[in-house]
């Protein structure tokens, strides 16, 4: 009788193992064998741990297609789920042929699983495996529906919280432990270390510091010495949590009337504002997104957001300083041009305000709408369209680990970001004016810099890395893409790929023609391009956004989302009992700390960018491509760490040992 050797690993997460009977049917293109019971009693299925079992069968099974798993309740004892690994069979030839799952298998219903090889929809010549292919997507197209919040955002998963996910979708057991347990420790004791009562409003910059002595980062200690800095204020916009705002300004807008006058002294001796914006000295953030949105509401009062411009130079010794800020669009008596020889305080309120803005631009447009949400789309279009046999479903689901959980943690009418001077209602309309603008140049890393007129300004840490990054995952995507597309007619073939890219561009991008985004793929070079954004944007570039929070937010006076009082609209009137007055209370400091901590910390279970512990290729190509990417990681980490020693205010939020694999918190 013919003997097909097993071998059955369990994964090694905490209670990936089970104590029920698990049944294996091995499925050929010449029958099928009997349903067999794999019986171990000494060790049954314990977590991280390879059994081997033997199947027989009364005739050769042909070529092998399926392995079909199946769980039964073991009597008396309670349901539970089993996290299967891969199944490794030796044909009786002596075949060896690996058939990954990385899923956990309930006793709902069976489990098929197709071998590790990854297959195109279009080569399929088995009518068994087609008609597994199909109906593997109109299950998980069952799972997975698209959900439209609101018409001029990206949908999201239908899944309104996280515990209504799927196995293996949510945060595993361990993480949702570890999150409840750090919220809880950390949010009890910035509540205990608080000077004063939650409502109070802070007596004295130096009383926030008491709120930190257990929960501090040695970056977040250097922003509260430093934060009123010019200097240090500037290089945020380039190295902090949001770098993608300021451009090169090469002509003033018509409505932030800064002359020659009012900056000249901020400027290199003998120069003028004119001959800096020549030689490409000057940049600019415009606020133009925020203007006119209604305010959150605060004890009976609208809140107020500054909406104007801050105006950057870029000075002989490399440092980027702000040198004039208006805090509103229109220019007006009421709305002067703050600049750095206005008293200490109101600079220091101008520059709050400017942060203020930022910090919630940054927090709904550039860290939620422009990673998480993308990512979500992303996600649910893979699981949507893509069987597990498919290369590009086996490239890019390590890309999508707990993303649907990761979306659901903040933002809502009654989550911390609606406490924002904004509020909820404000920050939607934030992201509906900005995403209306998002274009697929600027999700892509190389066309964003150029087109913001920033390759050449110095100690850009953000885009150095960024743009190594970007080339190494790219060169990443090529090696894999080109081995399973080696010519465009297979690319333009691919159905599943084509249908992938459709609900993207339809869900994620609302069929905007005007993004750039692609509604369909002609060429391997346009997939490799666009796999190449997926991956920067899920990983790199959500690290940027996030990895930062903080140690850079959790020091309000740098930057908060809430401020009480309206900006000042005359200089001379500010004194540092009006900043404090304008600060959030301990109670709302607290908050924020807690949850930039949250977002910002990482977790024991987290996997760096890269790392591929579950293995879903079986080819050696791709094998050999997935080195090649960690060693080139390897070497990028390496040059980081080097530089990083030589400079007083370290980048590491792009060192790839730091970058998580996916949108996972």
């Amino acid at each position: 009788m013919p003997e097909y050797k097993l071998e059955v690993t369990t994964g090694d997460m905490v209670n990936a193992g089970s104590l029920d009977h698990i049944h294996i049917t091995l499925v050929g293109t010449e029958g099928h064998s009997e349903a067999t019971k794999l019986d171990n009693f000494d060790i049954k299925f314990k977590t991280g741990v390879t059994l081997t079992y033997t199947v027989q069968t009364n005739s050769s099974l042909g070529k092998l297609l399926l392995v079909k798993v199946e769980k039964h309740k073991l009597l008396f004892l309670p349901e539970d789920e089993w996290f299967c690994s891969k199944i490794v069979v030796t044909t009786p030839g002596g075949e060896v042929i690996p058939f990954p799952c990385y899923r956990w298998i309930s006793r709902a219903e069976p489990v098929e699983l197709r071998e590790g090889r990854a297959v195109r929809v279009f080569e399929e010549d088995q009518p068994q495996l087609i008609d597994h292919r199909r109906k593997e997507l109109i299950h998980r197209q069952s799972l997975f529906k698209w959900m439209f919040t609101d018409e001029k955002l990206p949908h999201i998963s239908h899944y309104t919280d996280t515990s209504e996910l799927p196995a293996g979708i949510g945060y595993s057991l361990t993480k949702k432990m570890e999150i409840l347990y750090k919220k809880r420790i950390i949010g009890g004791a910035f509540a205990l270390l608080g000077q004063g009562e939650p409502n109070e409003q802070w007596k004295k910059t130096e009383d926030i510091k008491e709120m930190f002595v257990l929960t501090k980062t040695k970056m977040s200690e250097y922003v509260a010495e430093h934060w009123k800095e010019d200097d240090f204020y500037g290089s945020q916009f380039l190295n902090a949590v949001n770098p993608n705002v300021i451009t090169r300004c090469s002509e003033l807008p018509p409505n932030f009337p800064v002359t020659e006058e009012m900056v000249k002294s901020f400027l290199e001796q003998g120069s003028s504002l004119q001959m800096e914006m020549m030689k490409g000295n000057i940049f600019v953030y415009n606020l133009k997104w925020m203007d006119g949105i209604p305010t959150k509401v605060y004890n009976g009062e609208s809140l107020h957001v500054a909406t104007g411009f801050c105006l950057f130079y870029m000075n002989p010794e490399n440092k980027l300083k702000p040198i004039a800020i208006q805090l509103h669009q229109q220019p007006s008596e009421d709305n002067p041009i703050f600049l750095p020889s206005d008293s200490e305080t109101d600079w220091l309120l101008a520059k709050m305000f400017i942060k203020n803005a930022d910090l919630m631009q940054h927090q709904s447009v550039y860290h939620l709408m422009n990673t998480h949400y993308l990512a979500e789309a992303f996600t649910v279009a893979t699981l949507r369209c893509l069987p597990g046999v498919h290369p590009l479903y086996k490239l890019l689901i390590p890309h999508t680990r707990y993303t649907l959980a990761a979306c659901k943690k903040v933002f809502g009418p009654s989550g911390l970001l609606s406490t924002c001077s904004f509020g909820y209602e404000g920050l939607t309309e934030l992201m509906r004016r900005a995403f209306s603008e998002v274009t697929y140049s600027s999700l892509c890393l190389p066309e964003n810099i150029t087109t913001r007129g920033l390759d050449t300004i110095p100690d850009f840490y953000y885009r150095d890395d960024g743009l190594k990054l970007w080339n190494i995952i790219n060169n990443f995507v090529k090696g894999i893409l080109e081995y399973y597309y080696p010519s465009d007619s297979d690319v333009q073939k691919d159905t599943e790929l084509q249908e992938w890219i459709s609900e993207i561009f339809n869900h994620g991008f609302l069929a905007n023609k005007d993004s750039g985004i692609p509604a369909k793929f002609h060429a391997v070079e346009e997939v490799i391009k666009f796999i190449t954004m997926v991956i920067f944007t899920v990983t790199a570039q959500h690290a940027a956004v996030n990895s930062g929070l903080f140690d850079y937010t959790s020091w309000v006076p740098n930057g908060s989302l809430l401020l009480h009082k309206p900006p000042p609209t005359t200089k001379g009137q500010s004194s540092m009992k009006t900043i404090l007055e304008t600060l959030p209370n301990i109670g709302e400091t607290a908050s924020f700390a807690a949850m930039a901590w949250e977002l910002s910390n990482k977790y024991q279970d987290m996997v760096p960018l890269g790392s591929y512990p579950e293995e879903h290729f079986d080819e050696p190509e791709p094998k050999e491509t997935i080195k090649e990417f960690q060693a080139e990681l390897s070497k990028l980490s390496e040059a980081i760490a080097t530089r990083n020693l030589l400079l007083k205010v370290p980048y590491t939020y792009l060192n790839p040992t730091e970058i998580e694999n996916s949108v996972a918190i």
